[in-house]
């Protein structure tokens, strides 16, 4: 990856602006471009210790097709990685058309530049372009949901149930045949929950442990026994990082934490530790209540990433419990600042 030019899509929100910060301390001599639209989920904070002369931001949206020519143009980028995405499931059920104007128009957007940029025509590079790559990152939403038993694979037949998981099924759809197509050197990454630091508040962590200091309800959807694999997303970038770097061209990569917890399990284990620090007489537990179910719910996600593991030697190096304890402390870090 050496003097390697990388247009980073989303680079400020939660996984990207983790990423960023990982791939810069690994590879130094990387030239990084942050291209953020900087929505509501987008923060520039969450970069503020990016300090490389090798690294850019740009504000701008996806679907600005002059922009993306203007910066493929301007940068000659070697790759794309893309996590710019709209995510949260809850406003994809009340605005879906931004889910589909971001995830699925703003995808093909980025693809077709890209693929005019590197390429003469279908199955044909332009020369010194061979290894210029478009890297997806996905999610095992676009799976659907499991029972009790099973695992998401790479051969798992897409079953989306709620818009958001539809738009990135059907960008899914369009990287992959853009490499069918065009022979155009394109990988997808599909991942399970991700958490730790600079996860935007609205999600199901850092709004439990939210609530919980603030001496509000804790609300748990349902009964609390949806069940999701959870995979800290340190382990989460590194494993990016090895796709981009070693993955097969055209080739789908599950990524997950082999961490089930259901929704109950982790509010509870939240409080358990709040508990621990002593940072109030009565137990964060008793803040706990009991919300009508999101439309849709999907039930199970799990995922089987032995492919990522016997192919490239990806492992997760943290197990729920050291990485739930890490992401507390920054939170706590977080909200006594505010």
């Amino acid at each position: 990856m050496i003097n390697t030019t990388i247009l980073i899509t989303g680079g400020a929100g939660f996984i990207g602006s983790n990423f960023i910060t990982y791939i810069l301390e690994q590879n130094p001599n990387t030239k990084v471009v942050n291209l953020d639209k900087l929505t509501y989920a987008g923060e520039l904070s969450n970069l503020k210790k990016v300090t490389s002369h090798n690294y850019k931001f740009i504000k701008g949206d996806i679907c600005d097709r002059s922009l993306i020519i203007s910066l493929f143009k301007e940068y000659d980028f070697d790759a794309v990685i893309h996590f710019a995405a709209e995510s949260h499931v809850d406003n994809s059920i009340e605005k879906p058309d931004e889910f589909i104007q971001t995830n699925v128009f703003g995808t093909f957007n980025l693809l077709d530049v890209a693929k005019n940029h590197w390429m003469d025509g279908p199955h044909t590079f332009k020369k010194g372009s061979e290894h210029r790559r478009f890297h997806h990152i996905s999610t095992d939403e676009v799976y659907g949901t499991l029972g009790e038993t099973g695992l998401f694979t790479e051969q798992t037949p897409y079953a989306p149930n709620s818009p958001y998981s539809a738009s990135k099924a059907s960008s899914d759809f369009i990287v992959r045949s853009y490499f069918h197509t065009y022979g155009m050197n394109v990988v997808t990454t599909n991942c399970s929950n991700n958490y730790g630091p600079k996860q935007h508040d609205e999600k199901l962590i850092p709004t439990i442990i939210r609530k919980a200091i603030n001496g509000e309800q804790i609300p748990i959807y349902g009964d609390g026994k949806n069940i999701r694999d959870w995979l800290y997303v340190l382990d989460h970038c590194k494993g990016i990082d090895l796709v981009f770097q070693k993955g097969r061209t055209g080739e789908t990569y599950n990524i997950g934490g082999h961490n089930e917890r259901d929704n109950l399990y982790i509010a509870n284990k939240i409080c358990d530790i709040l508990d621990e620090r002593k940072l109030k007489e009565e137990s964060f537990k008793t803040q706990i209540t009991f919300v009508n179910d999101r439309p849709g719910h999907d039930f199970r996600y799990a995922i089987d990433a032995s492919k990522i593991e016997d192919e490239l030697g990806w492992k997760a190096d943290e197990n729920f419990e050291t990485g739930i304890k890490k992401t507390i402390d920054w939170y706590l870090d977080k909200y006594k600042s505010i």
